[in-house]
């Protein structure tokens, strides 16, 4: 009878936490309950030679005696030890630490005080034990016959998965010691979770429960509770959720479950009216495909022929799981609308059960948060609710956004834009000047298996509540934030553009994203140092490609930034011709940038009224601050077009980057504010917009360079609705009489900035100022002629030479203005980008005309090229060669190459000998390519004295 007692006992569960006032309700569940409570239970103990390692002779582990340390007839006055993990006992110490205090002052000098304490724990022991199994005696031994199910091992095929999702390419899916499934809301993938025994539909209830962010919600979406319910009529499946919506049935057809091999038979599907199917689950926005995918050995993979079904079966199914619920023909308006609406909760069914192993078949819907999910299988028996098994699945699963689904508010109509904005992981930036672009190569590497991570870590920084992320108008206004690192907060990236760098990396030393945000992974989430606006804008396609966000760059040459919202850039100039910095009364800061890099990203917005969809502008660069936040966009692209400022988000600000005014204005003692406005020739903002050909790929030049001014302004700069918005936005009737131009009739003489041609670095230019007087009076002319070393933002570094004086031109005749400049001038005094600005401005003193303008351009530095020698082959050693002259007479010192290609090789820093004046280099390296396929490198070289200087290649790796 003892061993039938023992053996009940062992049974009990070890999971029942009810209290002792259970026993009071009556019936099995009370009397479990009080046994849970004696039992004290805890999690499995490490045990050696069948032992509890935590064992003490004559001290019961199990059980808690504190009850029994107390006098007769009195309460008890101390707490009930805790059972579960936290429960450790140490040798020599009662679970009472009144018992300890009064046997130390009542036996302190009696020799038998351990003995004593050791027989107080066994009696207590004895006593609860026999209480024990007096309780049992009166439960029937079935009902702990069965415990919960309980999870062995699960399986997310993410390879399998990736190849519908079009996450095949992330490097997480393809680790080789944890898969981690990336998955795109919208679609269905499977998975499997094998049991410790068979599955009893009578009696287990399963619930897939899948969960996001730190405090998961069901009524804010970030908890979806989605319970697994058979149903007793044969080929029924009945599935519900706790989530908005209502449950439904769907007709699963056993009979038609044949033998699965992994994911090779997970369910034949069928298009229908745009959607897909499968025999055993009805209609579904799911895109497995009729081709058999590649097995996948896993512990999961059942063994067995792969059988596959007709297309008449699988029409069939979907008539008899909608066309005859809804009463209505197969594939009629009313029922697609339904079966949408459906679409938009997540769904479970089950694809099969192979003995202890049951694969489902989950839903994500289109709307789903984007981030980091987390899976738990919870298990109990019927009527046992406190009895309940959870299981944490290891696996990280990461939701994106799909622009393959239509449901998405990211959708993209285009395969080959998908290909391009989504999925290519390079790129060129464009940079220079509008006479002189120059695209640079860049590496977005949004698949490298450090990206998604940083991305979920800088969301979290963000501050953006886990239940908007599913949002992308939400998302990418936090992107635009969280890529700069400002003094309130701790983005990605420190902006910086003195040409200091000491401290970190130059933003032209960089040559793709990668090691950006694997720096900042490892270095804790400190922000990186440094970056500009080309590299802040290659960081946001970077992410948002990776979030599955179509992304793409864009450059506009000659941008401006108005800071007193007058729509204008004004610059305040002197007798002299001397800047006037900040103007007259300091308070003007308006920049121009001779080219400023932002990023359109595609989406719906439901916010704006038809027609504002499509590209919306994001900028990630700091410029100003917007609700306390440093943050731009999305602005609509076609809202800007247009003119439509009201419209959110910033788009004033945008709209006034590509069709502010220049307006330059000189000192004037007749002028009743002291200033006059000077006219300009050619300076205009938004001189032209850029961004790659989606279609076309240079490596050696500029053809894949698309232009599309179009599609952000009006071609003509006068047109009466710019003229009008700049008029509305300024507001003030008085204040627009500053802006406008001196009676032009009196303009009698005419003048030209020419434009220079491309110049090598270290070689001589000359700056050429063309003067015709087209009066029939000779004409007294002040003339100002300056070049100097500036920043790309527009600020003038240091003067390289200046020329000025006045003299007379004859009636009707021409002159010619010339500053010549030598390498000796500007070498020591240029800065990144190597720009060179040229001021020229006039005055007329007998018509008081003025005149002024301005011309950038950058010196050209030699192009590195790049040999790949042999074919690379996957897994084996590639030699590779980059070379290039010096174009200096001085000596190249602290130099150094870096080399990146996706696949082939990650981002790495070679050290590199000083450099002769003059001399050709060549350097050799090595590389392992790692994925086959048409594979992108790029190459820079920098030194103290010479860099930006970079080569790309394209190999095709077998």
């Amino acid at each position: 009878m003892s061993m039938v007692r023992r053996s009940s006992m062992d049974r009990m569960s070890s999971s029942m936490t009810s209290s002792m006032t259970g026993m009071g309700l009556g019936g099995l569940a009370g009397l479990a309950a009080g046994m849970s409570t004696l039992s004290c239970m805890r999690e499995q103990q490490i045990t050696v030679g069948g032992m509890p390692s935590n064992y003490v002779p004559g001290l019961s582990a199990y059980y808690n005696i504190s009850s029994f340390c107390q006098r007769p007839g009195q309460t008890r006055r101390w707490p009930m030890q805790r059972a579960g993990p936290t429960a450790q006992y140490r040798p020599g110490r009662s679970h009472s630490t009144g018992a300890l205090h009064r046997m130390k002052h009542s036996m302190r000098n009696s020799p038998n005080t351990q003995y004593s304490h050791n027989m107080i724990c066994k009696l207590a022991d004895q006593n609860e034990r026999r209480r024990r199994q007096d309780t049992l005696e009166m439960i029937p031994q079935s009902y702990y016959s069965q415990q919960p199910l309980k999870v062995d091992l699960t399986e997310f095929y993410s390879r399998d998965n990736s190849k519908d999702h079009h996450t095949e390419q992330y490097e997480l899916v393809n680790d080789n010691i944890l898969p981690n499934p990336v998955l795109r809301r919208g679609q269905n993938f499977f998975f499997a979770v094998r049991f410790d025994r068979t599955y009893d539909k009578q009696q287990d209830l399963i619930k897939i429960v899948f969960c996001f962010g730190p405090k998961p919600s069901v009524t804010k979406g970030t908890r979806v509770v989605l319970p697994v319910n058979w149903n007793t009529q044969q080929g029924v499946f009945q599935h519900s959720r706790d989530t908005m919506g209502t449950s439904r049935m769907q007709d699963t057809g056993t009979s038609v479950m044949g033998t699965v091999g992994t994911m090779g038979t997970m369910g034949t599907m069928t298009t229908v009216s745009g959607m897909r199917e499968t025999t055993t689950y009805g209609v579904r926005r799911s895109s497995f495909g009729n081709d058999p995918l590649p097995i996948q050995h896993s512990p999961l993979s059942p063994h067995g022929t792969m059988d596959r079904y007709s297309g008449t079966a699988q029409h069939s199914t979907f008539s008899r799981g909608y066309g005859s619920r809804h009463g209505s023909r197969h594939g009629s308006m009313q029922n697609l609308a339904s079966i949408s609406h459906e679409m938009d909760k997540w769904d479970l069914s089950i694809q099969r059960q192979d003995g202890n192993t049951i694969t489902f078949q989950v839903h994500i819907p289109a709307t789903a948060p984007v981030g980091v999910w987390n899976c738990w299988v919870q298990t109990n028996r019927f009527g046992q609710r406190d009895n309940r098994y959870d299981f944490k699945c290891d696996e990280d699963i990461y939701i994106l956004f799909n622009p393959w689904c239509r449901e998405d508010s990211v959708y993209m109509d285009n395969e080959a834009s998908r290909k391009e904005y989504v999925l290519n992981d390079q790129g060129k930036i464009w940079c220079g000047t509008w006479r002189q672009p120059k695209g640079r190569k860049w590496i977005y590497g949004q698949f490298d298996d450090v990206v998604l991570p940083a991305c979920m870590y800088l969301l979290e920084r963000s501050g953006l509540e886990h239940s908007e992320r599913g949002n992308p108008i939400r998302m990418c206004r936090a992107i635009s934030s969280m890529i700069n690192a400002n003094e309130d907060d701790d983005g990605l990236m420190v902006g910086r553009y003195d040409g200091e760098y000491k401290d970190g990396v130059a933003p032209h030393a960089w040559t793709g994203s990668v090691s950006i945000m694997e720096r900042y992974l490892t270095n804790g989430g400190r922000p990186i140092e440094y970056g500009q606006c080309w590299v802040f804008s290659g960081l946001v396609i970077t992410i948002c490609r990776a979030l599955g966000i179509p992304c793409r760059s864009v450059t506009n040459y000659v941008s401006a930034h108005d800071t007193n919202h007058t729509f204008t850039v004004d610059k305040y100039f002197d007798r002299d011709g001397n800047e006037v910095p900040n103007g007259p009364d300091e308070d003007c800061y308006d920049s121009c940038w001779n080219f400023h890099v932002w990023n359109d990203v595609w989406m719906q917005r439901p916010d704006l009224p038809q027609g504002y969809g499509g590209w919306q502008i994001i900028d990630a660069t700091p410029q100003e601050e917007t609700d306390s936040v440093f943050h731009c966009g999305p602005a609509s692209v076609e809202a800007v077009r247009r003119g439509e400022i009201g419209f959110q988000y910033d788009t004033p600000f945008m709209y006034c980057q590509i069709n502010a005014e220049i307006c330059h204005f000189q000192e004037e003692e007749n002028s009743e504010w002291g200033f006059i406005r000077m006219a300009s020739n050619q300076y205009q903002v938004g001189r032209k917009i850029l961004t790659k050909n989606p279609n076309r790929e240079d490596d050696e030049g500029e053809s894949d360079m698309l232009e599309i001014t179009h599609e952000y302004k009006t071609v003509d700069s006068s047109s009466p609705e710019r003229l009008a918005v700049i008029a509305s936005s300024r507001g003030y009737q008085r204040l627009q009489q500053y802006y406008e131009y001196p009676d032009r009739n009196y303009e009698d003489v005419y003048f030209d900035l020419m434009d220079i041609d491309l110049v090598p670095y270290g070689q001589p230019f000359d700056c050429t100022m063309n003067i015709q007087n087209k009066s029939h009076e000779d004409r007294t002319i002040l003339c100002v002629l300056t070049a100097s070393s500036c920043y790309y933002t527009g600020a003038v570094a240091s003067r390289l030479r200046r020329a000025h004086g006045e003299f007379v031109v004859r009636a009707g005749q021409r002159e010619v203005l010339k500053l010549h400049v030598t390498p000796q001038d500007y070498m020591d005094k240029l800065v990144d980008h190597a720009m060179i600005k040229v001021h020229a401005m006039a005055y007329v003193k007998q018509t008081r005309q003025a005149w002024s303008d301005e011309d950038d351009f950058p010196l050209h530095k030699p192009k590195m090229q790049v040999q790949v020698r042999g074919q690379p082959t996957v897994g084996q050693e590639c030699a590779i060669t980059f070379s290039f002259q010096n174009p200096l007479t001085t000596h190249l010192t602290d130099c150094y190459f870096t080399f990146e290609g996706p696949g082939v090789q990650r981002p790495r820093q070679m050290r590199f000998r000083d450099v002769k004046p003059g001399e050709f280099v060549s350097y050799q390296d090595k590389f392992v390519p790692r994925r086959h396929g048409e594979r992108h490198i790029v190459v820079t070289f920098s030194s103290r004295q010479l860099d930006e200087i970079f080569g790309s290649t394209t190999v095709n790796v077998r």
